[in-house]
């Protein structure tokens, strides 16, 4: 796959973020995600490539998303396989909190889990614990096993879990085993990356969210050399007849990060918000507006980060 789609598809990142930046805080989540997902479609299309949405947010009868199985891109080039989430955290933007990315993930056909939009069990974790954790026992079994991996006390451990009901038993057993709790509303791809970038203070994500989230956050750790475990939980008989159908077989199958998204895979996120490790969307008059994003690849583990100034005035009409 050659490198030089990064840098082309960063610039999808970009006019997603700009689209949807102008409605942060404004308490309107379809607006937001759909200015998002227009853009983004409009800039995709403006490269030569031959792509496949095969992780996206919802499926055809559910357009004007970008679905799985839709074609996007110039129509000639490379075969790309694309996960893609235009705007993660709609909630995050509509009420201007932090961590709302746009983000993408691609890699050569064939290398993304094909699975559809449904749930997934995650455990990640970064660089200095990977290899360590299992996904099959307790949170508190993974706490000290990612204490004696980093050499730190477990009270010294940050741990991500999304605030939901469902998660009541592990924030408990969490607590229980002495270690720090950050609860987060929604952004589980951010959360993931935050496991493996060491300013950000948090070592372990642990709980239930979006499967096409999981996808694109094994992604992310595959080029930062963290570690993930998934397990697709499927809400409905319905969902497993489509993953039926998408060839996969067995409904209890514990995935890798290297199974989620093999192969050479890039990743490629702009801040929406202000986040962690990314700066979001700053518009400053007079048509002028400033991107923070991040290009990684897996075969190389280089990592950059990327500062853009738009003039708005002088871009090609996608949506911004």
């Amino acid at each position: 796959m050659d490198r030089n789609l990064a840098l082309e598809f960063v610039r999808v990142t970009e006019a997603a973020a700009l689209a949807c930046g102008r409605w942060i805080g404004r308490g309107n989540e379809k607006a937001a995600d759909h200015a998002a997902v227009e853009s983004m479609r409009k800039a995709f299309d403006s490269i030569s490539f031959e792509g496949t949405i095969v992780i996206g947010e919802g499926e055809r009868d559910e357009a004007p998303m970008l679905y799985i199985g839709e074609k996007v891109g110039g129509g000639t080039g490379p075969k790309i396989d694309i996960a893609c989430d235009p705007l993660e955290g709609t909630a995050i933007t509509a009420k201007g909190r932090s961590e709302a990315l746009a983000v993408i993930a691609a890699a050569e056909q064939g290398n993304f889990l094909h699975a559809p939009d449904t749930y997934m069990q995650k455990l990640a974790v970064g660089p200095a614990a990977r290899g360590v954790i299992d996904i099959r026992e307790s949170p508190t079994w993974n706490l000290q096993r990612i204490a004696e991996a980093t050499g730190k006390g477990i009270e010294d451990l940050m741990v991500i879990i999304l605030d939901r009901p469902r998660h009541e038993d592990i924030i408990a057993e969490v607590r229980e085993a002495g270690a720090r709790i950050r609860m987060i509303g929604d952004g589980d791809v951010s959360a993931a990356i935050a496991t493996a970038q060491a300013e950000t203070g948090v070592d372990m994500l642990i709980g239930t969210g979006g499967a096409p989230e999981g996808v694109i956050a094994a992604a992310a750790l595959r080029c930062l050399g963290g570690d993930m475990q998934g397990i697709l939980k499927f809400r409905n008989d319905e969902e497993k007849v489509r993953a039926s159908k998408m060839g996969i077989t067995d409904f209890d199958k514990i995935y890798s990060h290297e199974e989620l998204a093999s192969g050479n895979v890039m990743f490629i996120a702009t801040g929406v918000t202000n986040g962690s490790y990314l700066k979001g969307v700053v518009y400053s008059g007079k048509g002028v507006a400033t991107t923070h994003s991040m290009v990684m690849r897996s075969e190389s583990g280089t990592v950059r980060e990327i500062t853009s100034r738009h003039h708005l005035t002088k871009k090609p009409n996608l949506g911004w």
